[in-house]
């Protein structure tokens, strides 16, 4: 019968945890890395059940770590082993990344709809702008004589050339023309056009 060889030399019995965490507490590297090797496994199972993603889980199970490091001097063993102390870090911290994540998502699809329903900051401004231009010819508009006024809005909003102004108004030619160049003097000076 073979005896077992034993390339550290033979095993000595690991401290107890919460004697290691106190340890880190006071910055003890190598009680880390003894207590790193007995949670990192379940530590990582927690966080990959929750997170389902390797390159996560992996990079949340780090940042427990960091996080035990960090805080090893809030461990309470009244309160639970350090096993239990570690994996509930870790899956509240997995947790806080699905919410995220989740978040992130929910973000950027209202974004997406909001860019798709709203128009272009030059659309708005240039409708806004119109509407104006509409509303102070209106304006100018009704400060015209009755006459003026029919004779512009036959010429410049239905398109009608000047002869076809006379004939369906039943005047003379010079007439209209007079009207018209009266009727755009005065909507000229009102819109301040060339001033």
């Amino acid at each position: 019968m073979k005896e077992p060889v034993y390339i550290v030399g033979n095993p000595a019995a690991a401290p107890p945890l919460e004697e290691l965490v106190a340890r880190v507490a006071r910055g003890d590297r190598e009680a880390f890395s003894a207590v790193h090797d007995a949670v990192a496994g379940p530590l990582l199972g927690v966080v990959r059940r929750v997170l389902r993603d390797r390159a996560q889980s992996e990079e949340v199970a780090q940042e427990v770590l960091v996080e035990v490091w960090r805080t090893a001097g809030r461990y309470r063993p009244d309160l639970g082993s350090v096993t239990n102390w570690v994996l509930t870090l870790a899956h509240r911290r997995a947790v806080d990344r699905v919410r995220s994540v989740e978040a992130s998502a929910a973000r950027e699809r209202r974004a997406g709809l909001l860019e798709q329903n709203t128009p272009a900051y030059d659309e708005v401004a240039e409708q806004v702008e119109t509407r104006l231009e509409q509303e102070q010819v209106r304006r100018c508009l009704g400060g015209l004589t009755e006459r003026q006024r029919e004779s512009v809005t036959l010429a410049y909003y239905r398109g009608l050339t000047y002869r076809e102004v006379a004939e369906l108004l039943a005047l003379p030619l010079g007439t209209v023309k007079t009207r018209l160049r009266d009727g755009l003097i005065r909507l000229r000076d009102c819109l301040g056009v060339g001033t």
